[in-house]
């Protein structure tokens, strides 16, 4: 389907922010604009899925070593 560029840590911390974002958003946590917290959908499905299509338009990868 796709090739996962997104390493352990990077898969870990995207999906703690973005759990801790859509939280937030339920949990009505802060002032300003609640909708803007849906923005850690973003992160979330990205760690999720271990692929981040901005990682791809750029050819970065965080996997480090990947065997052949």
């Amino acid at each position: 389907m796709f090739s996962r560029n997104i390493g352990s840590i990077d898969r870990i911390l995207r999906i703690v922010v973005g759990t801790a974002l859509v939280a937030a958003f339920f949990l009505r946590l802060g002032t300003g604009p609640h909708w803007l917290y849906l923005i850690g959908v973003v992160p979330l499905v990205t760690g999720l899925l271990g692929n981040c299509p901005a990682y791809s338009i750029f050819g970065i990868s965080t996997c480090g070593l990947q065997r052949r």
